[in-house]
């Protein structure tokens, strides 16, 4: 099986795919969020693994509007992997590393070390990446640059850089989720190791009647008076004009015979439009899994 993974080696997602697939799964490397999802749609690739969610910076609104607006996948399974941030330096600058100009690292890793950078380094700039794996990449490839990355252990042992401080995020409950991606909605995940499975989730995509007052309370009874627990609710723009938005809910529950098509069924009533992008089985890693 062919599994694709948000590039280059050494990203989180990467730490992630190998965390969770047996060995024998070829693990093929993408350089951006929609060209993961362009390989799975065109079938280069059996699956695409993508980060959706962070406890500490919220949606990865780039996953979450291809795969709305650009891209008919679905979710298949989703990973739920602690997130643990180092800064790491090249080998020939760890005893000056103090002295650092730049921090480069993936917009987010730097927002979720945020306490730690202002502390450390009130002056230095921020360059952004497209992942900690390509931050790390470039340090390795230009030992000239007076800079720091921030990225994980399996970036340093990858691009052979050397952590001057571990564990610099701000918040040490920090997950990310990352989503299985396939073109139906029904597939089995394979070749995976022994993951603790924490549960089931159904992803809907929801787009409420324009301007209709009290729509999105009408919404949100559908699924409580079943008991239905949504875990989630987001909200996105429907790129249509200012003021128009579709709504995300996860619901912690399989799609069933009768709950959840019962709410579908009274939402599209009430005149919502309503999609499915998945029922899935949720996953959880944990520390002892990524140790290296």
């Amino acid at each position: 099986m062919k599994v694709s993974y948000l590039g280059p080696k050494a990203t989180f997602t990467h730490l992630a795919v190998t965390s969770f697939f047996s060995p024998e799964v070829e693990c093929i490397p993408y350089p951006t969020i929609p060209s993961n999802m362009d390989a799975v749609e065109n079938g280069d690739v059996d699956l695409a693994i993508v980060p959706i969610e962070n406890a500490l910076e919220g949606s990865v609104n780039l996953t979450v509007d291809y795969l709305i607006h650009e891209k008919p996948l679905f979710i298949v399974g989703e990973i739920i992997a602690p997130i643990e941030q180092h800064l790491m330096v090249h080998p020939t600058r760890k005893d000056e590393w103090e002295k650092i100009e730049r921090i480069y690292s993936h917009s987010h890793a730097i927002a979720q070390c945020h306490q730690f950078l202002h502390r450390v380094f009130p002056n230095a700039a921020y360059d952004y990446a497209t992942s900690t794996g390509a931050a790390a990449k470039h340090i390795h490839d230009h030992p000239e640059d007076n800079m720091a990355v921030i990225a994980n252990e399996l970036a340093a042992k990858e691009y052979h850089l050397h952590i001057v401080k571990r564990n610099i995020h701000d918040y040490h409950h920090n997950h990310t989720r990352f989503i299985l991606l396939y073109p139906k909605q029904e597939f089995s995940v394979p070749c995976m190791k022994e993951i603790e499975k924490t549960g089931d989730k159904t992803t809907l995509v929801i787009t409420l009647p324009s301007n209709h007052a009290g729509s999105l309370h009408q919404v949100l009874s559908a699924f409580s008076w079943r008991k239905l627990n949504m875990s989630k609710i987001e909200s996105r723009p429907m790129k249509t004009g200012l003021g128009e938005y579709l709504f995300i809910i996860d619901i912690e529950e399989k799609m069933d015979d009768v709950l959840i098509p019962g709410a579908i069924a009274e939402l599209e009533a009430l005149g919502c439009s309503v999609k499915v992008l998945g029922s899935y089985p949720s996953y959880q890693l944990h520390e002892t899994t990524q140790k290296l």
